[in-house]
């Protein structure tokens, strides 16, 4: 499994058009979002994954987004069973992104 450090994120990702699907929960999201011009925002909660793999584009890098990782880390590894090739896991999740490189967005 492909893992990204939060800062190696920030550098890459909008040079490289990335898509950060977040996983969480709807709540989690009006809580604390990763902002990112040159991206694209996916927010697609881990359960519904499964059925709307066809949103999820499998020709541009993809971002996978949760708290911790945890979640996020399972969804990667369902999309490389999938055949998604370009598919990376937040280390940390949005906490360790709050941590290290954007302190505005909230922790919880």
């Amino acid at each position: 499994m492909l893992h990204l450090q939060a800062p190696e994120l920030a550098t890459r990702a909008a040079a490289e058009g990335f898509v950060l699907l977040d996983v969480r929960e709807p709540w989690e999201l009006q809580t604390a979002r990763i902002t990112l011009p040159g991206t694209t925002a996916l927010d697609i909660p881990m359960h519904l994954v499964p059925v709307r793999l066809a949103d999820i584009p499998a020709t541009q890098p993809v971002a996978c987004i949760c708290h911790h990782g945890a979640r996020s880390a399972q969804v990667v590894a369902f999309l490389m069973q999938r055949g998604y090739t370009d598919v990376y896991n937040l280390a940390g999740g949005i906490d360790a992104w709050s941590a290290l490189v954007d302190p505005r967005v909230p922790r919880y």
